[in-house]
Order: structure tokens, then C-alpha cells, then sequence
């Protein structure tokens, strides 16, 4: 096997880290694919002029750089971005089954609710805390990513743990319950039954939808419980013949699709607290539904 081989393979095995390494800082798994791409080409020309010893390291890092890249420039387009933006969800692609090392997962840290609230942070508290506080880099490695000290990186991620507390639910709630919850909102929403659909929402549910401005969609929040079901009837009334709403994990946690033809037309994360739903974030972009 060629060093270049042996290269290769390691290279794959730590795709699905590299790639949600990525993912976290940019909120595209899009984006995040392509930043891991070019990051193997910087990493055969690095290993040619000085072997690389520790490529899980090596490649944390250089991945991290490119991403804090990407995210900088991405900003200017999201402040122009036609109503809200919201991460692309991280699914299980739709489908034929893809070849076992393409797969990427995603754990239930990176919910989808905690990407929404690191929209709020600087690319550097980000960084800061994505590197450190969900993938356990020590803060000299941080630093060198967003090119500070250990000491303001320290800070960083200090201020970064601040934010995200106020602006994601921190409440751990049973898998089984969030599946109970998210059922009986599918099933209520398909049968049209209002009352039941309210039931199953917080009172000062908040829904957030993105259609990039190429699908109709909500340019501001919806909020309460009574607004947001009848939207959802609305939308149910509307679904394309022979379109199918199927219960699927996004970020991890529960949501659902609606796919026509196998082809996603959009892609929905729940977020569940109290035994009922208190947020829904609807991505209806079709740029953000390839996978």
C-alpha cells in the first residue's frame, strides 16, 4: 500500500468527525462536505513535504481553519438572506443506502435547537465553543484555529456557554417521551384535528420557517400554540398528491419529512420540553434539502 493509500484510508475513517466538526461551525453539511474535500488535498501536499504523525489531530485543526473561513464570508450572505436562516438539518439521506463510509452521523449534542442559538455567536466564540466544549480540543489547539491566545480563547468559550444557555433549551428530556410527543403531533396534523394539535403544542410554541426565498414560507416567526396549528393544517391541505410525512431523526432528535418521489420538499426539527412541542423549525429551501 502507498503512503498515499494508507493516507487515504485513515483519511475516510475519520470522515464522520472531520465532517461534523465542519458541520457545527458552519451549520451546512453541504458546506461542511466541501471544506472536508479540500482539506484532503491540503493534506497530500502537507504529508509530502513532512509525513503528518497524527492525522486526527492534523485534520481537526485544519478542518476547523477552513471552516472559521467559510463561516466569516457566509455572514455577509445570511444578512441578506430573504427571511429567516436556519441551519441545514443533518439527516439520513433519502434514498438508496450510500456506501457505509460516506455515512455521516450526528449525536444528540448537536441538536437542532443548539445550532439556531450558535447562529447568535461570533465565528470566534463558535469556534471556540464547538472545538473545545463539544469536540474536547484543549484551548492552546483553539487558539491556534482562531488565531488568539489560550487565554482570550478561554474567554471566548466562556462567553459562548452564556449564550447558548439563553438561547437553547438545556432541559434533557426522554427520547421516548420526544418520539410520544412528535407522533401524536404527526398524527393529529394528518387527521386535521385542531384541537388535538393544540393539545400537543406549548402555549407560546414559536415556529421559524426558511425558504430561502425560493418557496413560500413564513418570513417571521409564527407564535402560539392556536397560530401554529392552523398554519400546519394549512400546510397539510396543500401537500402534493402522493407526497408522503414520515417521522425521521434530524440532529439527532425528532422531526419529520415530506418527500415526493423520494425527493424532500421540506425537512422539520422539533424541539420538545414540558411533554409538549415548543419550537418547530421548518427548512423548506431546496438548496438546504439535497441530502
Amino acid at each position: 500500500m502507498t503512503r498515499e493509500e494508507e493516507l487515504a484510508a485513515a483519511w475516510t475513517r475519520l470522515r464522520p468527525r472531520l465532517v461534523s466538526v465542519a458541520y457545527a461551525v458552519l451549520g451546512s453539511r453541504t458546506e461542511a462536505e466541501d471544506v472536508v474535500a479540500d482539506c484532503w488535498l491540503s493534506l497530500v501536499a502537507a504529508d509530502a513535504r513532512e509525513p503528518v504523525r497524527d492525522l486526527y489531530a492534523w485534520g481537526t485543526i485544519a478542518v476547523a481553519r477552513r471552516a472559521v473561513d467559510v463561516l466569516r464570508s457566509a455572514r455577509l450572505q445570511r444578512e441578506a438572506y430573504i427571511g429567516p436562516w436556519l441551519p441545514e438539518p443533518f439527516v439520513e439521506p433519502v434514498g438508496p443506502p450510500t456506501d457505509p463510509a460516506d455515512r455521516v452521523t450526528l449525536d444528540e449534542r448537536v441538536s437542532f435547537a443548539l445550532m439556531v442559538a450558535l447562529e447568535a455567536l461570533s465565528p470566534a466564540e463558535r469556534t471556540a465553543w464547538v472545538l473545545h466544549d463539544l469536540f474536547g480540543l484543549p484551548f492552546r489547539d483553539v487558539a491556534a484555529v482562531v488565531g488568539r491566545t489560550p487565554a482570550a480563547v478561554r474567554q471566548l468559550a466562556v462567553r459562548a456557554r452564556a449564550h447558548i444557555a439563553d438561547g437553547a433549551s438545556r432541559i434533557e428530556v426522554d427520547p421516548g417521551e420526544r418520539r410520544r410527543v412528535a407522533d401524536a403531533f404527526l398524527a393529529a396534523a394528518a387527521g386535521g384535528d385542531l384541537a388535538t394539535l393544540v393539545s400537543v403544542l406549548d402555549p407560546d410554541v414559536v415556529l421559524v420557517s426558511d425558504g430561502g426565498g425560493q418557496v413560500r414560507a413564513a418570513r417571521r416567526p409564527v407564535v402560539g400554540a392556536n397560530n401554529v396549528a392552523r398554519l400546519f393544517l394549512g400546510l397539510a391541505r396543500r401537500t402534493p398528491p402522493g407526497a408522503v410525512l414520515r417521522p425521521i431523526p434530524v440532529n439527532g432528535g425528532p422531526g419529520f419529512i415530506l418527500t415526493q418521489d423520494d425527493v424532500p420538499l421540506l425537512v422539520a426539527a422539533l424541539t420538545v420540553a414540558g411533554g409538549r412541542i415548543s419550537r418547530i423549525d421548518l427548512v423548506l429551501a431546496p438548496d438546504k434539502l439535497p441530502h
